[in-house]
């Protein structure tokens, strides 16, 4: 394996011109978890007219059941293409196992937990290590929780965060049955036979997921339940964070209320914190679903141009008015 990084061995995959955009595949053995088999795969948009002046890097982390192809299509659309037509020096990360990241030996022991500990540090170190500066970083539900895990578990600093963009994301709110202790447990102990959930289980697609994750989530949002692993309370960890973030949430989503988003933002410490929930009641087109928040023609015409203000200028347009919360 041929290397581009004093950090750790790293392959350049692929090196292709997309249209006006050039995509570069990088894949990442870090070699710093307990399986020696994880490789990862990022995915590096730029403009093919500016290759040599790249802009402020970007990272797009993707939610479960999902991978690269969230933020850029084959056809060169998606909100990862968008952004980087804008300037960004944008990265697509796959975590181990997903997408282009090759299937890991322990694929169905993956969890968020070994995400935030292991993979994004060596994401982020690699990142710093290619732009010379801080990346914006913006997660799509559980991508937005894995980022949170980091952060509040110390594994992400905050002089690797130039901002925090949290969209679909929180840890409260489940379906009733599911808090009762012997249905999750029920739940929790039936998946812990399979190998992974399939792609398209409750309407999720198109990637396979491993058990492991599904099982870690159930855990955090049981009725006993919180947001960490062993000894580390991420949701107590952030109240040590003072990135920039924002929130979205979506007034359709019914996976992930807005009242449970907005709390999530509200464990951070940040001294710039401001949520924004998307639906009619606050001016939008319509009441923005889980996924259609960031893919829907609607949220091209409404909410790309908001996310483009926000991580140019650490907050979001005045002409929001009311619709915005901010904290202070």
């Amino acid at each position: 394996m041929q290397s581009s990084s004093k950090l750790f061995p790293v392959a350049l995959a692929s090196a292709e011109l997309r249209g006006d955009l050039t995509e570069d595949v990088y894949l990442l053995k870090p070699n710093n978890s307990p399986d020696p088999s994880v490789e990862l795969a990022l995915t590096r948009l730029g403009r093919a007219d500016a290759a040599s002046a790249r802009g402020v890097p970007l990272v797009l982390l993707h939610g479960s059941f999902a991978n690269r192809r969230f933020w850029h299509t084959p056809k060169g659309h998606g909100l990862g293409a968008w952004l980087a037509r804008a300037g960004f020096d944008v990265w697509l990360a796959e975590m181990r196992g997903h997408g282009l990241s090759p299937r890991n030996l322990g694929y169905r022991h993956n969890r968020v937990a070994d995400y935030a500990r292991y993979d994004l540090p060596a994401i982020a170190a690699f990142i710093g290590e290619q732009c010379g500066k801080p990346a914006h970083w913006l997660g799509h539900s559980l991508g937005g929780l894995t980022l949170a895990a980091a952060l509040g578990g110390g594994h992400l600093t905050a002089a690797e965060v130039a901002s925090l963009t949290l969209c679909g994301c929180q840890v409260n709110h489940l379906h009733w049955s599911l808090k009762l202790p012997p249905l999750n447990w029920g739940a929790r102990l039936l998946l812990r036979r399979r190998e992974q959930v399939a792609a398209g289980w409750l309407g999720q697609g198109p990637e396979d997921e491993p058990v492991g994750v599904v099982r870690e989530g159930l855990r955090w949002l049981g009725l006993f339940g919180r947001f960490g692993e062993g000894k580390e309370d991420w949701a107590a960890g952030l109240a040590e964070v003072m990135v920039p973030v924002l929130a979205l949430a979506g007034a359709g989503d019914r996976a992930d209320s807005s009242a449970a988003c907005r709390q999530l933002l509200e464990r951070f410490a940040s001294p710039v914190r401001e949520f924004l929930c998307l639906g009619r009641a606050q001016g939008f087109a319509e009441d923005y679903r889980h996924v259609a928040l960031l893919t829907s023609r609607g949220a091209q015409d409404e909410v790309w141009p908001l996310l483009l203000h926000w991580l140019s200028h650490r907050c979001l347009p005045a002409a929001l008015g009311d619709a915005s919360a901010t904290f202070a």
